[in-house]
């Protein structure tokens, strides 16, 4: 099977469904899933961004004006409008995953990438960018950590977890297509040809 015919594939057993992308800050959840995209011709979204699009703000100042617990709710909301689109590569926040709600609502409307790093790595990149507001206070290692002990049992559920390191973003692009292909082969109702 080509290339282009093992991507129509994978549309085609997405069935309208969204690829959920989830993870840490720092683990490429958005540059992977614009190319992801890409690949497939589906559209990207990056939920941060829709957030602040509705919110009027930035995140950062989400955070800093009303606190963790008011963004979490926004972002539950944006993601459950994003996921009754059409299908599309979406990019969450680190955090959104954690929302049992909204891991519930991936579930049946999408299916879940995660991709995962490891510390050094995630260190290494966010501190590229001043604007995480989960790391304005301690040390980004320290806080980073943390964030990983919290999370990876719970990005664990996702449907398909891929390393993220440091390899061209289409390494990591072959090897979530190559894992979406299983799984959704899995996904087949019995006599369904791949």
């Amino acid at each position: 099977m080509g290339e282009a015919q093992a991507l129509d594939a994978i549309k085609s057993r997405l069935n309208g469904r969204s690829i959920v992308m989830v993870g840490l800050m720092g683990c490429g959840k958005s540059a992977v899933g614009r190319r992801l995209a890409h690949r497939l011709g589906l559209p990207f979204v990056d939920a941060d961004e829709e957030i602040e699009k509705a919110a009027g703000k930035s995140i950062e100042d989400i955070f800093e004006d009303h606190g963790e617990a008011y963004f979490r709710e926004g972002e539950r909301k944006v993601l459950a409008r994003l996921l009754r689109s059409k299908a599309q590569v979406l990019a969450t926040g680190g955090g959104a995953f954690m929302n049992a709600e909204t891991r519930a609502a991936i579930a049946e409307t999408g299916i879940s990438v995660c991709l995962k790093a490891d510390l050094p790595l995630l260190v290494r990149r966010v501190a590229k960018r001043n604007n995480r507001p989960l790391l304005k206070n301690g040390d980004p290692e320290a806080v980073m950590q943390k964030l990983m002990d919290e999370r990876y049992p719970i990005y664990a559920e996702a449907d398909v977890t891929v390393q993220s390191r440091d390899v061209p973003h289409e390494v990591i692009v072959n090897e979530i297509l190559d894992r979406l292909t299983q799984a959704l082969q899995a996904d087949a109702p019995p006599g369904d040809a791949p």
